[in-house]
């Protein structure tokens, strides 16, 4: 029977790596029921083992999470159709527009949805070894055994991801947070004021907006470019701008809108050059029920 107070010591251990855990968990699920699911199934493996041969707990349980991880990522690509070709992951949201030392998963995940947007488009393998080095600075010899391949191997794994993610540019340098705070606000000031040249002000010509409606809107158009159209588009969803309200968007500055009580949707926007490049749109019902909180009226954006 196992010791009480070695129980106590193993939770506390445990607690003590849950932050960093989920985040690996995030970053190669992009969901964040599905990282909960990895976590406490890597602490229903740990209370398995004898804990005192586990000579390095953190390298242990990050064996164990990205194990895991990989096997639920193979098989969500075996389940995942998806007719409209877009689906984001899950947002992060904090009701806070500027981040905390208590947003562990929000700090790890700063770059916002961008990049999670790319690792969704990469081979399980390449995922693996690209977020385990290139996000959270694992030696390779150290993945290696992950993945099932020679160091070599492992290696060039990740240097296919991080050509791919350099393509995309979204693992490069953004603005800084006040920078996109005030881009956001103009953004959203915009869209309630129904001012077309504003919104052509605050976004780069080549603007890409990529929306997840789950069922929501069949049939409608996912993805938009061009300046004009997505200020189009942003000012054909005036009457919901009103509801508005400036966040942490996988620690970034972003939206969350609400329709009255209930939140419509969260926008995670990537700056670069003091212009809006893109935004990202989660807008399906079933996820934003358990991903947001609802909140009062009188506590929106102005």
């Amino acid at each position: 029977m196992t010791n009480p107070t070695g129980a106590d010591q193993l939770a506390r251990e445990f607690e003590a790596h849950r932050g960093y855990l989920r985040a690996v968990a995030f970053r190669m699920l992009g969901s964040v029921a599905d990282a909960e699911d990895v976590v406490q199934d890597a602490w229903l493996r740990l209370t398995r083992v004898d804990a005192e041969e586990v000579e390095n707990m953190r390298a242990w349980l990050t064996t164990v999470v990205a194990r895991l991880s990989l096997d639920a990522l193979r098989s969500h690509r075996r389940r995942r159709e998806d007719p409209s070709g877009v689906r984001l992951p899950d947002p992060i949201v904090s009701l806070v527009d500027v981040a905390g030392p208590e947003d562990d998963l929000l700090a790890a995940d700063a770059v916002g949805l961008a990049l999670v947007v790319v690792l969704d488009t990469l081979g399980p393998l390449e995922r693996l070894a690209f977020v385990l080095h290139d996000v959270f600075g694992l030696p390779f010899v150290e993945i290696a055994p992950i993945v099932g391949r020679s160091v070599p191997a492992t290696r060039q794994l990740a240097s296919r991801g991080r050509r791919r993610v350099r393509r995309t540019g979204a693992s490069g340098p953004t603005a800084d947070p006040a920078q996109q705070r005030e881009l956001v606000k103009a953004f959203l000031a915009a869209s309630q004021a129904g001012d077309f040249e504003a919104l052509l002000a605050v976004l780069d010509p080549d603007v890409v907006v990529r929306a997840d409606t789950g069922s929501l809107f069949p049939g409608t158009e996912r993805e938009v470019s061009g300046a004009r159209k997505v200020a189009e588009v942003a000012l054909s969803f005036r009457s919901l701008a009103g509801g508005g309200r400036h966040a942490l968007v996988n620690g970034t500055p972003g939206l969350v809108v609400y329709a009255g009580e209930r939140p419509y949707a969260v926008l995670g926007f990537r700056v670069r050059d003091a212009r809006i490049e893109s935004i990202d749109i989660v807008a399906d019902p079933e996820r934003l029920q358990r991903l947001v909180p609802a909140g009062p009226a009188a506590d929106r954006a102005r």
